[in-house]
C-alpha cells in the first residue's frame, strides 16, 4: 500500500541517513531498501519463499568462556556465578556480547539464553540480538528477559480491619532459560533466525538492565505437538480418578512482581468472609499483558492422565474473549492449548480445558510435583494488529503529506487535493476493504459476538468511507482522518490497545478426573442473604472515607487513589505507630480545592498528604497553615529536597509545607533517528535552533512544552525561558511585575520566536504519540511522559534517552537550564494540638527510608507505571531506575526553580500566556504586549495586596519579600 503523493513519506525518512537523500540520486525502490527493518511475519515469509527452512534436530552451546569481543573484567569465574558453576558473563552498560556459531547448513534457527537477572529494578531487562552484523527484522531489536518473582509469604497479613494485605514480592535468585522472544509476544512461538552455512556472529546488545549470562544456544525450531500425537507419546499412561483443588491465589512464581492476589468480595469464591476482606483471587487488570506467566505446584500422587479446570471471571469491558497459553513443567504440551479461548462472562464458571466440540483435554502428570502455567497470549490478534499498524503508519503519512501542502490554509481555501495527492479516494477505501476483513476475522474469533473492538472498527470504516466520497474536503476534514480525538486513527489506536488487553481473575483450579467440578456460582439464596448483609454493614463498615477520628489520633486527609492510600496506612501501622505510639488514620481526599472551605468551617484534617503545591500557600495566607521553620530540627528535614522546591510554598519568612512529589522536565531524543540523521544532541537553545533546518527538511521537528494543546501556557512552561535568560518575574518587595525588564523580555521573545521564526509546532495533543511514531524524534518533556515512554512504549524501548533540558550558555561556559518542577506537598494545619505529633509524623513520611521503601513497594506491587517520583532527592538515588536516567534528573534538579506565589500569581501567569497568544498568532509586538500586560498585573496586584492586608488606600503598609533560592539555602545552611 502506497500513497501516490508528490511529497515523499516523512516518517519512513527519518530513518534515512541524510547522505541518501541529496538530489535525488536514487530511486524509491533503493531508498525503500535502506529503511529500517521488516517485521518478523514479513521477514519469515520472506526466507520461506526462498526456500529457507528450520533445521532438524541440532543444538549447539556456546559458553562465556569462548565469548568474543568481550572485556575480561566481566568473565566472572565460577565461584561467583551463583550456581552456575561454570564462568558466567556480567552483562550490563550497554556492553554486549558476541558468540561465533558454525553451522553445517543453512536455514532456521532459534537462539537461546541460560541468565540470572541482577539488580534491584522492576524494569524488565532488555536486550536486541544481531545477526552477523545486522537486525534480522524489527522485533529482534528488543528482546525481554523477564525476572521471577513469588510471594514472600503465603501466610497473608492483615491490616487494623482485619483485612489481608497484598504481600511483598520476592525476586527468585534462580537460573532462567529463555528462547528470544517477540517483546510484545504477538507470535506463540519462539523467534527464528536466519543462519548461512558456516561461520556466523551473534550479538546481544544490552539496552538496559543487568544480568549474568551462562551459555548461548542455537537450536532448530521445534516442533509443538498434536493432541494425538500427545496421547500415542503416552499410550501405556492411565486416566486417573479424583479430584484436588488449588487457590490460584497462591502461585509458585509469576514474572512480574505486580500481577497480585486480588479481594473479590463475591459469596461464590474462596475463601470468603462478609466481615473480612480476603485475597482470594488472582490477577484481574494486574494480569491482563502479553507475556505475563503465572505458575503454580501441583502435586499428584499417581502418575497419569488428569484434566484441568479453572475457575474464572473473565468480564473484560469490550465484551472480547481473551487467550491464555498452557504450559505443563515449561512446556506446551500440544498445538491445541495454545491461544486457549476464555469467554467474555460475567459470571463465575468453570473452564476445563476442552477441545472445540467441548471434550476435555487430557493431561499426563508425573508422580509428585509439577508445574502448570498460564501464560497470558494475544497472537490470535496479531494479524488485525499489523494490519492496524499498517493503516495507522499510512494515515500519518498521508496527514503530513497533506499539511505540507495546505501549511496552515487547511481550511481556508478550496483544494482540488486529486490534483496533489492522485489516488487518494482509492487509497481510503483500501484502507477501509482492509479493515473490514479483519473485521469479519475479530466476529469469527468472538463467535459472533460484537465486541467494543468491533463496533469502533466499523465506526473506523464509515469515516474513512465519507472522507473517500468527499475527497477535497480532507484538508478541512483532517480532524476526521488523523489528529481528531474522534478521528479514525483514534479509533484504530484505542482498537489496538483493547486487543492487547488479557485480563483473566482466578479463584481456583482443579486437577481432577472424570467428576463433576463445584459450582461456580453461589446459588441464589447465599447471594440474596449476602446481598442484603452488605447493605446493612455499609453504614457501619470503616473505610478510606473521611470520618470522625479519636482524640488521640492524628488525622490525615491524603489526595490519592485508594491503592497508594492503603499502602501507606499498613506502613504506617506496621513502622510508624509502633515505634512512636502516635496512631494515624488517613483518609481519602474528596477534593483538594475543599481544604480551603473546611479550614473556614473548623472541620479539617491535621495534615494533608499529596495536595497540589498551590494549596498550602492560600491556606498559609489566611492563616490556616503550620509553620514548618518554628520546629527545631527544620533545617536537617528541609536538605532533603531542593530549595528551588521551598518557593511556592513561602510566604515571607515561613515555610508552610514540605515537597512531597517533584516533576522534571528533560529532554528525550530518539537516538536511532539522531544518529540516522547524524545529528548532534543539542545542549544550549542555539544548537536546538542549528538542528531544526536539517529536522525539518525531513518533515520532523522539535518539541517544547508551550505545543501542549491548551491555549493556556502556565508558568511551567513559560518560566524556565525568562529564568534561563537571566529574568526575573516579579519585583523584589513583591509589589509588581519584573517581566517587562531586558531580560525577560528577551526570554518571551525568544519563546515567541520558536513558534513564529523558527517552526516549531504550535499545537501538539500528545508528545508521546509523535515520539513513538518518530515525527517529533526530539523534545522537553516531564515525568509523565517519561512514565509512558518506559512502561507503554515497547517498540521503541532501548532506543531512546534523556539529557538536560537545553539552556542559555553563560559567559563563563556554563548553561542556565533553570525550569520549573510542580508536584504535590504535605502540610500541617493550624489550630490543632497535635503539631508536634504531626510533624514526627511528617518528617517519618518523607524520610528517605520511608520513600525509598514506600516507592519501590508501589513498583513491585502495582507495576512500572506506578514510578514515585520522590522530592526526597537522597531517596531518588535508591529508586529502581536506570542508573544514567537518574544521574540526568538529579542534574536537572539542580536547576529547579518553582515559581514562587504571590496574591496575585494567578495573573502573572495568564499574562504572559497571553502575552505569548497575541505574539504568535496576532503578530503584537512582544515589548508592547508585554507592557500591556503590566499594566493590567499591576491594577490586580495592587486589589490583592490590599485584601490581604500589605496595602491601604495604595499605599504599602508592609512589603511582600519574594522568595529566593538563595535565602532558602541560607535558612537550610546549604553549602555551609
Amino acid at each position: 500500500m502506497k500513497i501516490k503523493a508528490m511529497f515523499v513519506s516523512l516518517i519512513m525518512l527519518s530513518l534515512i541517513p541524510v547522505s541518501m537523500v541529496q538530489a535525488n540520486e536514487q530511486s524509491e525502490s533503493e531508498v525503500d531498501e535502506q529503511l529500517e527493518e521488516q517485521r518478523y511475519h514479513l521477514k519469515l515469509n520472506e526466507w520461506q519463499n526462498q526456500g529457507l527452512d528450520s533445521i532438524a534436530h541440532y543444538e549447539q552451546s556456546i559458553p562465556p568462556s569462548a565469548f568474543i569481543n568481550i572485556d575480561d573484567e566481566e568473565l566472572l569465574p565460577s565461584s561467583q556465578s551463583n550456581g552456575y558453576e561454570d564462568s558466567v558473563f556480567y552483562w550490563r552498560n550497554q556492553d554486549s556480547l558476541t558468540v561465533e556459531v558454525e553451522v553445517d547448513k543453512e536455514g532456521l534457527y532459534e537462539i537461546g539464553f541460560d541468565y540470572l537477572p541482577q539488580g534491584d529494578s522492576i524494569i524488565p531487562i532488555e536486550g536486541a540480538i544481531q545477526v552477523n552484523g545486522e537486525y534480522p527484522y524489527s522485533e529482534s531489536r528488543r528482546i525481554v528477559f523477564p525476572s521471577y518473582w513469588k510471594n514472600e509469604t503465603e501466610d497473608f497479613k492483615t491490616d487494623r480491619s482485619g483485612n489481608e494485605i497484598i504481600p511483598r514480592q520476592v525476586r527468585l535468585k534462580e537460573w532462567q532459560h529463555l528462547k528470544a522472544e517477540d517483546s510484545q509476544y504477538l507470535y506463540k512461538r519462539p523467534l527464528q533466525f536466519h543462519l548461512n552455512e558456516g561461520k556466523n556472529t551473534i550479538t546481544l546488545n544490552n539496552l538496559r538492565g543487568e544480568m549474568l549470562v551462562g551459555n548461548v544456544y542455537i537450536t532448530s525450531v521445534k516442533q509443538v505437538q498434536t493432541y494425538e500425537e500427545y496421547l500415542n507419546s503416552f499410550s501405556e499412561a492411565e486416566q486417573q480418578e479424583g479430584l484436588i483443588k488449588y487457590q490460584a491465589e497462591h502461585p509458585s512464581e509469576k514474572n512480574n512482581s505486580y500481577i497480585r492476589p486480588m479481594a473479590t468480595e463475591d459469596p461464590a469464591v474462596t475463601p470468603y468472609d462478609l466481615d473480612r476482606l480476603y485475597l482470594n483471587t488472582l490477577g484481574g487488570d494486574s494480569w491482563n499483558t502479553a507475556g505475563q506467566t503465572v505458575s503454580w505446584e501441583v502435586e499428584v500422587e499417581k502418575t497419569g492422565f488428569y484434566r484441568l479446570s479453572f475457575k474464572a471471571l473473565q468480564d473484560k469491558a469490550s465484551n472480547a474473549p481473551v487467550y491464555r497459553t498452557l504450559l505443563i513443567n515449561d512446556e506446551v504440551p500440544f498445538e491445541e492449548v495454545e491461544q486457549y479461548q476464555f469467554k467474555h462472562s460475567k459470571k463465575w464458571y468453570n473452564e476445563t480445558f476442552s477441545n472445540n466440540e467441548g471434550d476435555p483435554y487430557w493431561f499426563y502428570l508425573e508422580e509428585g510435583k509439577n508445574k502448570i502455567s498460564l501464560k497470558a497470549d494475544t497472537s490470535p490478534h496479531a494479524r488485525v494488529i499489523f494490519t492496524i499498524d499498517d493503516v495507522m503508519q499510512e494515515i500519518d503519512e498521508l496527514s503530513l503529506s497533506i499539511r505540507k501542502l495546505t501549511g496552515n490554509q487547511q481550511g481556508t481555501r478550496d483544494w482540488d487535493i486529486e490534483e496533489y495527492i492522485p489516488g487518494i479516494d482509492e487509497q481510503l477505501l483500501e484502507w477501509a476493504n482492509l479493515l473490514e476483513e479483519e473485521m469479519a476475522y475479530l466476529m469469527s474469533l468472538n463467535n459472533g459476538v460484537e465486541s467494543t473492538e468491533i463496533s469502533s472498527m466499523k465506526i473506523a470504516i464509515d469515516k474513512l468511507k465519507k472522507l473517500a466520497a468527499e475527497p477535497d474536503e480532507i484538508p478541512s476534514r483532517l480532524t476526521e482522518l488523523s489528529t481528531g480525538s474522534n478521528s479514525a486513527a483514534q479509533f484504530l489506536g484505542n482498537i489496538r490497545t483493547q486487543l492487547t488487553n488479557q485480563p483473566l481473575l482466578l479463584d481456583q483450579f482443579y486437577v481432577h478426573g472424570d467428576v463433576r467440578l463445584p459450582d461456580a456460582e453461589a446459588d441464589l439464596w447465599t447471594k440474596t442473604k449476602d446481598s442484603t448483609l452488605s447493605f446493612f454493614k455499609s453504614f457501619t463498615e470503616e473505610n478510606l472515607a473521611t470520618s470522625d477520628v479519636s482524640e488521640d489520633t492524628l488525622e490525615v486527609w491524603v489526595n490519592r487513589p485508594r491503592q497508594y492510600v492503603e499502602l501507606l496506612q499498613n506502613m504506617t501501622d506496621q513502622n510508624f505507630t509502633p515505634e512512636t505510639g502516635i496512631k494515624v488514620k488517613y483518609s481519602l481526599m474528596p477534593d483538594e480545592s475543599k481544604l480551603v472551605l473546611a479550614s473556614a468551617a473548623n472541620t479539617q484534617p491535621d495534615l494533608a498528604i499529596g495536595i497540589s503545591n498551590w494549596v498550602p500557600y492560600e491556606l498559609a495566607i489566611r492563616g490556616a497553615a503550620v509553620d514548618l521553620r518554628q520546629f527545631d530540627d527544620f533545617e536537617e528535614v528541609g536538605q532533603q529536597f531542593s530549595p528551588g522546591a521551598f518557593l511556592p510554598l513561602i510566604v515571607e519568612d515561613n515555610v508552610y509545607a514540605l515537597p512531597e512529589t517533584q516533576d522534571f522536565f528533560v529532554q528525550f531524543y530518539r537516538k536511532d533517528i539522531m544518529e540516522e540523521l547524524n545529528l548532534p544532541i543539542p545542549n544550549t537553545w542555539d544548537e536546538v535552533t542549528e538542528i531544526l533546518p536539517e529536522l525539518q527538511r525531513y518533515g520532523l521537528n522539535y518539541y517544547t512544552p508551550l505545543a501542549e494543546e491548551s491555549a493556556f501556557k502556565a508558568f511551567q512552561t513559560t518560566s524556565p525561558f525568562i529564568y534561563q535568560f537571566g529574568g526575573k518575574i516579579y519585583q523584589e518587595d513583591g509589589l509588581g511585575a519584573a517581566i517587562d525588564e531586558d531580560k525577560a523580555l528577551e526570554g518571551i521573545q525568544f519563546m515567541s520566536d520558536l513558534s513564529t521564526i523558527y517552526s516549531m509546532p504550535l499545537q501538539v495533543p500528545r508528545f508521546y504519540n509523535h515520539f513513538r511514531y518518530s515525527t517529533l524524534p526530539i523534545g522537553v518533556a516531564p515525568f509523565g511522559t517519561y512514565v509512558e515512554l518506559t512502561t507503554a512504549a515497547p517498540e521503541i524501548s532501548g532506543w531512546w534517552d534523556i539529557t538536560p533540558q537545553p539552556g542559555i550558555e553563560q559567559e563563563d561556559g556554563t548553561v542556565e537550564r533553570w525550569a520549573a518542577g510542580s508536584g504535590q506537598a504535605s502540610m500541617i494545619f493550624d489550630g490543632n494540638e497535635k503539631e508536634e505529633e504531626a510533624w514526627e509524623l511528617l518528617k517519618w513520611w518523607m524520610s528517605t527510608e520511608t520513600q525509598t521503601e514506600y516507592a519501590v513497594t508501589m513498583q513491585t506491587l502495582f507495576g512500572p507505571e506506578y514510578m514515585w517520583n520522590t522530592a526526597n532527592l537522597e531517596a531518588f538515588e535508591e529508586l529502581p531506575l536506570p542508573e544514567e536516567h537518574k544521574d540526568v534528573i538529579l542534574e536537572q534538579w539542580e536547576y529547579l526553580r518553582e515559581v514562587p506565589k504571590t496574591p496575585y500569581s494567578y495573573m502573572v501567569e495568564r499574562e504572559i500566556s497571553n502575552a505569548w497568544n497575541r505574539a504568535v498568532f496576532d503578530g503584537e509586538n512582544v515589548r508592547a504586549s508585554v507592557d500591556d500586560s503590566v499594566i493590567l498585573i499591576n491594577r490586580e496586584m495592587r486589589r490583592k495586596l490590599e485584601e490581604f492586608g500589605y496595602m491601604e488606600n495604595g499605599e504599602v503598609i508592609k512589603p511582600y519579600p519574594i522568595p529566593t533560592i538563595e535565602k532558602v539555602e541560607g535558612w537550610l545552611e546549604v553549602n555551609e
